[in-house]
């Protein structure tokens, strides 16, 4: 364990040493053995099924639920006293990358295990875990979450669903519509969010079989057909009272909580996705022959390999730098407390802005990622009959499921600023740093023994564009920056490059000694290539949100400060793509992992 845990969104003015970051070169030999038994699954009893699965058969989903339960692969996050095995998030994680291999069959997985099963262990009575949990970690039942609604997608407290307690208060009557609920068609227990007496909004453990809740036709979906996705309407539903989960009219925090977990989980089932989607494009491109050679060969494929490549590097190294931080916040709080759950979430929320960089960085990589997959098929990626269209099909749900992008970029920034109002972060003080240095020339020569030198001082300098953007914006709107969300998005995208970059820079650095000396020269390719991108993105949304902000001479020193603080020397950028490109073609394979 790290001897200082950084705060959530600390990272932003911190100097961060590279042995405390968790890295995928750090798993441990039992989290090893948990990816290899999932990925073994998946290879040997989805994949050869996965064509029925998208023709709707849920009979071979709920199967495959119940061999994942037989596996142990449901019971990860559960206490050790319901018979859950409650593993590290790193554990979980790992598990939820190997799980996306099965296409559609990883959203049932996800839905179950991430919203449909962690309400219940977080706020669940003990009288109502020990009636449900054992038939959810076992695959017996199948659990889903209905929070949306036609009328309110990411305003969830917008809710319409009512529930009124009978005249004998035995039981909660409950009425209202929710939509695109993930294992609607099969589920047999629903965490289901209405307002009690049209006003507070509260959570309730819903059975298949209780009477009033109908299940609607499945919806027609562009993609991740071979899921479930329903209306559950409910007609005068009865639910028993002892079915309350958490406090009345405190349902929006078991909404929330629960989202920042399943924002990292996606973060890293993504990331599994980006790999296998990669690995296809790759071997394709080595099969397909024009002009007498394997595409393959072609600087054109080539370039865009070496870019996913290292996408895919930075990717990884986000999500389990997070999980790393998550593992070591959830480290030091006692197991035997009464309120244990509250301080786990408390720790949790802790790195919410984290979570929601890792949903959204990590599923626009793989965005990225299909998107060029399809084009180095070529008029193939259009064809059902190859793969790349279905990637390109399933990908797209995943910047709009839990909190579209759009919604986590306005969180980011936002939940940043609000430690900083609050006196948890010092961003002012640092502000005013970084807009002293926007005065002060600097003369600093690297010093190349220092390793990844030229990343770290880019890095350095991103942060300190970060917080003269920030602080700009805090000082011209003060509390009304909620409101300007462009500059917020702007914010949120150089915020997003520094954490994914720095990730990528310090596992680099950490697990260099590791590795064969041709295995180090891919690491460093893939750090430049990644470093030239990210200075590239942050450099655009900072020159975007000056000019949202400023005007006049304020505005042409600020722009000033993004070119010079954008500054990086990606001298040998070319020889690097080439050698990932050729490594990655010659192997046919995700090169790290």
């Amino acid at each position: 364990m790290a001897d200082m845990i950084l705060k959530g969104g600390e990272y932003l003015i911190a100097d961060v040493a590279c042995e405390s970051v968790f890295t995928p070169e750090d798993f441990s030999d039992e989290q090893k053995q948990f990816a290899e038994t999932t990925e073994q699954f998946v290879m040997n009893e989805i994949v050869p099924k996965m064509e029925e699965i998208d023709q709707q058969n849920f009979e071979l989903v709920v199967e495959g639920m119940k061999k994942c339960g037989d596996l142990g692969l449901l019971m990860m996050d559960t206490p050790e006293e319901y018979g859950g095995l409650d593993l590290d998030k790193a554990s979980s994680m790992l598990v939820a990358e190997k799980i996306s291999y099965g296409g559609s069959f990883s959203v049932a997985f996800s839905a179950h295990t991430g919203i449909g099963t962690l309400p219940l262990v977080y706020y669940g009575t003990p009288e109502q875990k020990e009636k449900y949990l054992g038939r959810i970690i076992s695959g017996e039942w199948c659990a889903a979450y209905c929070l949306t609604e036609p009328g309110s997608g990411s305003d969830a407290l917008g809710a319409q669903a009512t529930a009124v307690l009978s005249e004998d208060g035995g039981h909660y009557v409950l009425n209202g519509t929710k939509q695109f609920i993930t294992n609607g068609g099969f589920a047999q227990i629903f965490t289901i969010f209405a307002k009690v007496d049209k006003q507070h909004f509260t959570a309730f453990l819903v059975e298949r079989d209780f009477p009033g809740l109908v299940v609607g036709a499945e919806e027609k979906k562009m993609g991740i057909k071979g899921s479930s996705t329903t209306q559950i309407i409910l007609d005068n539903c009865k639910v028993p009272e002892e079915n309350v989960l958490g406090e009345i009219g405190k349902g929006h925090k078991i909404a929330f909580n629960v989202l920042n977990v399943g924002r990292f989980k996606l973060g890293a089932a993504v990331t599994g996705a980006s790999k296998m989607a990669l690995v296809t494009g790759i071997k394709y491109a080595n099969e397909r022959v024009q002009f007498k050679k394997k595409i393959s060969s072609f600087g054109a494929i080539g370039e865009k390999i070496a870019d996913l490549t290292a996408a895919i590097f930075a990717s990884e190294s986000l999500v389990y730098r997070l999980a790393g931080l998550l593992d070591e916040k959830l480290a030091t709080i006692d197991k035997d407390i009464d309120n244990y759950y509250v301080e786990y979430l408390k720790g949790i929320e802790e790195y919410a802005s984290e979570c929601g960089i890792s949903k959204v960085f990590c599923s626009e990589v793989l965005a990225q990622t299909v998107d060029e997959v399809v084009q180095i098929f070529g008029g193939y990626g259009f064809v059902s009959d190859y793969p790349a269209e279905r990637y390109y099909r399933d990908e797209r749900i995943n910047r709009i499921f839990e909190g579209t992008n759009e919604i986590n970029r306005l969180l980011i920034p936002g939940m940043i600023l609000r430690k900083a109002m609050k006196g948890e972060l010092p961003l002012q003080a640092e502000a005013m740093k970084a807009f002293e240095s926007l005065m002060t020339p600097s003369f600093e020569e690297l010093d190349e023994s220092i390793p990844f030198v030229a990343e770290k001082v880019l890095l350095k300098n991103l942060k300190t564009l970060f917080l003269i953007l920030a602080g700009t914006g805090v000082q011209k709107f003060m509390d009304k920056i909620a409101d300007e969300q462009e500059i917020l998005m702007a914010a949120a995208d150089i915020a997003i490059q520094i954490f994914a970059l720095e990730s990528a820079v310090l596992r680099a650095e950490k697990a260099l000694p590791r590795f064969s000396e041709r295995k180090q020269g891919l690491v460093r390719a893939a750090v430049k290539v990644f470093a030239f991108s990210a200075s590239e993105t942050a450099g655009s949304a900072a020159r975007k949100g000056a000019f949202y902000i400023e005007e006049g001479d304020t505005l042409t020193m600020i722009l000033a400060g993004v070119r010079r603080f954008t500054k990086y020397d990606a001298t040998g950028l070319l020889a690097a793509k080439r050698l990932l490109a050729e490594a990655a073609c010659e192997e046919e394979r995700y090169l790290f992992g």
